[in-house]
């Protein structure tokens, strides 16, 4: 099966069309002609997931992140990002990229699903009835302090960190994975007791709590490294004449 071949089917599920206006997707790198017989999935193309992806003889790599944003106006291996292009190219590796298009057709189910959300909406509609996040109810209620080692537990993350009132009554649950702090507005407005999100910053953080919506930080990578292991499963399906290999989970932090 040819590259080419590879993207018409994934982008029947997860259509470009979806991503937002900013954003980069698709093949950033690569011949659509190439021939694919494996494919390695991560959440980033570091240098680490691209010597993984190379050990294991991949074809085609893909990402959530897509690591070309700004126009590159020179590849040369003075550069971290150049260094990256050089290594795929000399290989012949094909890179492809499925950011907010699986954000708005993937990763908010699959956070939803994860924390165990009902009578679920859409935190921002971006298309008729498809857009980013989620706002749903848990079963029962639990108060924040609890809902924090939920979160921690059903993201299998090491630790988040947790701004409110550590006895304030939570059922009604916003969650935006990645970088989220624009979605606490909405979250507010939907009527959620708390927000689940990653990158916070301290004001956006105490300005929310101070609006009467807590707010819980499971990390950027915490609440999106699930694409690895879910983009697996969803390949097989669709290409079980494929092999497929994932990236190593390693969360880009300690807490010292």
């Amino acid at each position: 099966m040819i590259c080419k071949e590879v993207m018409r089917k994934l982008e029947e599920r997860w259509n470009p069309s979806y991503a937002l206006e900013w954003d980069n997707v698709g093949l950033l790198v690569g011949r659509e002609e190439k021939e694919i017989k494996k494919i390695f999935t991560a959440l980033d193309a570091t240098e680490d997931t691209i010597a993984q992806a190379l050990e294991f003889g991949a074809d085609l790599l893909i990402t959530h992140h897509p690591m070309i944003f700004s126009p590159v106006k020179k590849v040369t291996s003075a550069d971290f990002i150049g260094r990256r292009l050089i290594t795929m190219i000399q290989a012949d590796l094909c890179y492809y990229a499925m950011h907010t298009n699986f954000d708005v057709k993937g990763m908010a189910q699959l956070n939803q699903e994860c924390l165990g959300l009902t009578d679920c909406e859409v935190l921002e509609e971006t298309a008729p009835g498809e857009g980013i996040g989620r706002v749903g109810a848990l079963e029962g209620t639990m108060d924040l302090k609890q809902f924090a080692g939920k979160v921690r537990n059903d993201f299998e993350i090491p630790d988040v960190r947790m701004y409110g009132d550590p006895a304030a009554i939570i059922h009604r649950v916003a969650v935006s994975s990645g970088s989220g702090k624009s979605m606490i507005r909405g979250a507010i407005e939907k009527g959620a007791d708390v927000i689940v999100t990653g990158d916070v910053d301290y004001h956006s953080a105490i300005d929310a709590v101070a609006q009467g919506i807590a707010v819980i930080d499971a990390g950027h990578y915490g609440t999106e490294y699930g694409f690895i292991a879910y983009m697996r499963q969803e390949l097989e399906t669709m290409f079980p004449e494929l092999a497929v290999g994932t990236a190593r989970v390693h969360h880009p932090y300690r807490v010292v």
